[in-house]
């Protein structure tokens, strides 16, 4: 019976020693870390715009916004794949892959604007969007950590 109590307490303590060092020994990836980005509202000339980057990591194949816009008194009738502007901290333009959501007209629309990922790193990016009533709207992100 003596032999078998210390028998278990070095069975413990042995998986207790592999779970410690299985976890020690393979850190988690820079890429299984998701970051939850800050969505920003711009409101002006009685439209309301909202975007939340997606995923804005060096991994990333694009870097993609989420882009929602209300009104009650404007037609959203613009081609937002044309109106839009994704801007490095040095003043590089990048112009939109695509876009894919409701399409033009109405006063509800939601999408997903999608750019080339910025190989270059940059400390922040700016993402501006131009003619939605008129008004000129820019969101802007720190990537630097």
């Amino acid at each position: 019976m003596k032999y078998l109590y210390y028998f278990c307490i070095g069975l413990i303590a042995l998986i207790l020693i592999f779970l410690a060092y299985t976890k020690w020994a393979s850190p988690q990836k820079e890429s299984d870390t998701v970051l939850i980005w800050q969505t920003q509202t711009d409101e002006q000339a009685n439209v309301t715009v909202a975007v939340t980057p997606v995923d804005l990591s060096p991994q990333a194949k694009e870097w993609k916004f989420d882009v929602v816009m209300n009104t009650h008194s404007v037609e959203l009738d613009q081609d937002i794949a044309q109106s839009a502007v994704l801007i490095d901290n040095s003043g590089k333009e990048y112009k939109p892959l695509r876009w894919e959501g409701t399409a033009a007209g109405g006063h509800h629309r939601e999408g997903v604007l999608s750019f080339s990922r910025l190989t270059s790193a940059p400390k922040s990016v700016e993402l501006k969007i131009i003619g939605i009533a008129d008004a000129v709207r820019t969101f802007t992100w720190q990537l630097d950590k």
